[in-house]
């Protein structure tokens, strides 16, 4: 039997986003590379943090807003559909989409690392891919298994050409267009 890939879905876009609609309330789908994923509910410590980086790039760029859980186009063709942890785009950005919103505006991608056995590939694999892919500018990755912040930037042909990463306690600059400075110090409070 050939192995699912984004070559060969398992099933239609379509088909995802129908299978999605009718998910239970407690359950976030996601359609990466042809296959459907089932992404964890968050705890917490993992909500705190996007509370402390939604609360600060408020403070630094008012303008902009830091969308939690935004179903988003993604991929090459967009034929992925992912749901960030975050996405920071101009305020308004997600009025008259539908559940799927084109990555064009967005400014940033983030996400949060959950404790399940798939945030490896998840998070510090695909992900970055999709994103890379979809044109979205930085993806930032707070990885609190590894208790760094990996910063993705530079999207060229599906990929991201730089990678930095830090360990938390350090100061991140996001690079333009996203231009915020973090001090991550506050993250060792939220790694369980």
């Amino acid at each position: 039997m050939t192995p699912r890939t984004e070559h060969r879905p398992q099933m239609s876009v379509e088909e995802f986003e129908e299978l999605e609609r009718h998910a239970p309330e407690n359950v976030r789908l996601e359609f990466i590379r042809g296959k459907v994923q089932v992404k964890p509910v968050t705890d917490g410590n993992h909500d705190q943090i996007i509370a402390w980086l939604q609360r600060l790039c408020m403070q630094h760029r008012p303008e902009l807003w830091l969308y939690g859980d935004r179903g988003m186009k993604v991929e090459r063709y967009r034929n992925g559909r992912a749901r960030p942890d975050g996405v920071l785009a101009p305020f308004g950005f997600p009025v008259g989409h539908a559940d799927w919103s084109e990555a064009e505006g967005v400014l940033m991608a983030v996400e949060v690392t959950s404790h399940d056995s798939a945030t490896h590939q998840r998070d510090r694999v695909e992900k970055p891919e999709g994103y890379a892919a979809a044109g979205i500018p930085v993806y930032l990755l707070i990885d609190r298994d590894a208790c760094s912040v990996i910063v993705f930037s530079q999207p060229e042909e599906g990929r991201y050409r730089r990678e930095e990463k830090l360990p938390f306690g350090a100061t991140v600059k996001l690079p333009d267009p996203v231009d915020i400075t973090l001090d991550t110090e506050p993250l060792k409070e939220y790694v369980d």
